[in-house]
């Protein structure tokens, strides 16, 4: 039941704002743009549906997260780029549904949107054991070394609904010691990293 109370919670509020820079591509005459974002919208809401699924493969996870990073590429083309590099080996197995796209828009609004040139998220995935790891790493404004341990030991409070969102779906269904972490990206940044198992329960 806490797992569906959250789930409801998925608020893509993106929407609105998207919804806004369509009207105002087409009233700039972009409407290969206005085809492209309203392209990517679709999928990324038919994705979100999952015909009911609260579990999907991390193939289907890649693509609900591609469409929504090309929606905001349209959007911030000034000062976003992106790359997702999963290996195709991992691309059958499972996650819960909806775990990257938070963790990429926090990664646009409060690192990527705050510097000064083009920034850029890199989407990744690797395997350990019997554990997957993916992560979002951004080359934003990062945090101080004081805001990551505040940030670590009062469980993700600091950046809203959608990272205590994610992590409490994740350990939800995979159990304790499965959810987020976070750390310093190279050469400035932040990474958040997903840790799930290979097998659900």
């Amino acid at each position: 039941a806490e797992f569906e109370v959250l789930q409801a919670q998925i608020n893509p509020h993106f929407l609105y704002n998207t919804l806004d820079s369509i009207v105002w591509l087409a009233e700039m005459g972009r409407d290969g743009d206005v085809i492209n974002m309203v392209t990517s919208l679709s999928v990324f809401f038919r994705n979100s549906l999952s015909k009911g699924r609260d579990i999907i493969t991390i193939e289907e996870e890649k693509n609900q997260v591609k469409s929504y990073l090309e929606i905001q590429k349209i959007r911030y083309s000034d000062i976003l780029d992106y790359e997702i590099n999963i290996p195709e080996s991992l691309l059958a197995y499972v996650t819960p549904k909806l775990v990257l796209q938070p963790l990429v828009e926090n990664a646009i609004y409060h690192g990527i949107k705050h510097k000064r040139r083009t920034g850029k998220i890199i989407v990744y995935a690797e395997e350990k054991g019997n554990e997957l790891f993916l992560h979002v790493a951004d080359n934003g404004i990062g945090m101080a070394p004081v805001q990551l341990e505040a940030l670590r030991s009062g469980l993700y409070n600091h950046e809203g609904l959608g990272l205590i969102n994610v992590h409490k779906r994740i350990s939800l269904l995979c159990g304790v010691g499965y959810g987020l972490s976070f750390g310093l990206a190279e050469g400035g940044g932040t990474t958040v990293t997903i840790k799930l198992p290979k097998k659900f329960n």
